[in-house]
């Protein structure tokens, strides 16, 4: 089936800001550089002194002319924007136009004296041909190079009436210097707004490169929460599957009592797991802190751990509470799934307007390696996006994880629900 071909409305509405300006910029430019033409023959019709023969050849030249001026335009377009490099042969072929464009009109305007200076369009014909090919370069030049390129053409220009009117006198100097002046002004200026344009359309572009990046590092960080939050829904949940099945196995296969409710425990813990996935799939998942510290409690427990927790009555602040209960999460996973603990600590604190959580194991086996898994590198970004931080600790055999959070949710200092002091003996060591 054929379809209609689209109008040019329809294909301008289909295109992004940036490619509406990027065409707006370039056919600007395109089209300021086919004027030459038609400046030509302008020239022509106010000029009636050229010959016919050096006129015709010297049209042809600067139809010629006008289109080397575009595609080198065009490519340094490109080029400015990241693309490939001008081709010499193009700024070859665009040099000698442009000399030969000037030297016939040289010749086709004669010059009859000085008096014939003003009304001769000698001069002007040159410059048609210095001033539309020095413009194609200006997205392959820098602006420096364009003032210096501006400011030769203009000695070159005024300095050929000395060589076309004969002797020096008032007039030539006169007219010479005032076209040296007005030639480098004009060029200048038509250089500046060039480059202005050429400059704007590589900004323009800058910024919609900007624009993608972004996006696509909001994609990358979006994804990269969503992954470290299935990592902290799965890593605990697994765990404790794994731990509380083993459990099961191990008391139907000694004929115990206490199996089946362990299997129904794992059916429960299922269960919450697929609501938490759903809910991270949401965007609206939180984590209860009095949920997690009691968790932890019947993981290490079901796991065979000797479990103490200290400090379940400190009042947390909510933003605190939340990012807390992650690390009590990952702490206790990391504890059920990397170590051989016996006794595992967990104490809740609130010192100096800050949430503080310590867990503290003695599973590290003796010269162990110690690795920072992909679990508390999520959990320190976590934290971090919290304005809290993560510490962790070894010696003699035991390990620490320490998560700190600005709360100022939480009790003033002084008022009853303060945090008890642990005793001496209770203290976990700190690195």
């Amino acid at each position: 089936m054929r379809t209609r071909p689209r109008t040019f409305l329809e294909v301008w509405s289909r295109r992004t800001a940036p490619e509406r300006f990027d065409t707006y910029t370039r056919w600007t430019l395109y089209l300021l550089s086919a004027t030459e033409p038609f400046a030509a023959l302008a020239l022509v019709g106010i000029d009636q002194s050229f010959t016919v023969e050096g006129m015709r050849v010297w049209l042809l030249l600067v139809l010629a002319h006008t289109v080397v001026c575009i595609a080198s335009l065009r490519a340094g377009l490109t080029h400015f924007l990241g693309g490939p490099p001008v081709r010499p042969v193009l700024l070859g072929a665009l040099g000698v136009l442009t000399l030969a464009v000037s030297a016939v009109a040289f010749w086709t305007f004669p010059v009859d004296g000085p008096d014939d200076v003003a009304g001769s369009g000698r001069y002007y014909g040159m410059l048609v041909g210095f001033a539309f090919g020095a413009l194609a370069l200006v997205p392959s030049f820098t602006f420096r190079r364009l003032v210096v390129l501006a400011l030769g053409l203009a000695v070159v220009t005024g300095c050929s009436v000395w060589v076309g009117t004969g002797p020096i006198s008032p007039t030539t100097v006169g007219m010479a210097v005032g076209l040296t002046l007005s030639v480098a002004f004009m060029l200048v200026a038509m250089f500046g707004s060039y480059r202005a344009s050429v400059w704007m359309l590589g900004v323009v572009w800058e910024q919609e490169r900007n624009r993608v990046l972004h996006a696509r590092l909001a994609v990358a960080e979006e994804r990269l929460r969503f992954s470290r939050d299935l990592h902290d829904v799965f890593g605990r949940t697994l765990s404790v599957v794994a731990v509380k099945s083993e459990l099961a196995a191990e008391l139907a296969a000694r004929g115990r009592p206490g199996a089946e409710e362990q299997m129904l425990e794992v059916r429960r813990i299922a269960q919450d797991a697929l609501r938490e996935v759903r809910a991270v799939v949401a965007g609206y998942r939180s984590a209860d802190l009095a949920a997690e510290m009691a968790g932890a409690r019947s993981v290490l427990r079901s796991a065979g751990v000797e479990t103490v927790v200290h400090g379940e009555e400190t009042v947390i602040g909510e933003r605190a509470q939340e990012a807390l209960a992650w690390a009590v999460r990952e702490g206790v996973t990391n504890v059920v799934r990397h170590s051989s603990a016996g006794t595992c600590t967990i104490t809740l604190q609130r010192i100096d307007s800050h949430g503080v959580v310590e867990i503290v194991n003695d599973g590290v086996s003796p010269g162990a390696v110690r690795r920072s898994g992909s679990g508390l590198a999520g959990l320190g970004e976590r934290l971090a996006a919290a304005g809290g931080e993560l510490q962790t600790w070894s010696e003699e055999g035991r390990f620490g994880l320490v998560a700190r959070v600005p709360d100022d949710g939480g009790p003033p200092p002084g008022t009853s629900s303060a945090p008890r002091t642990l005793p001496a003996t209770e203290r976990a060591p700190r690195s």
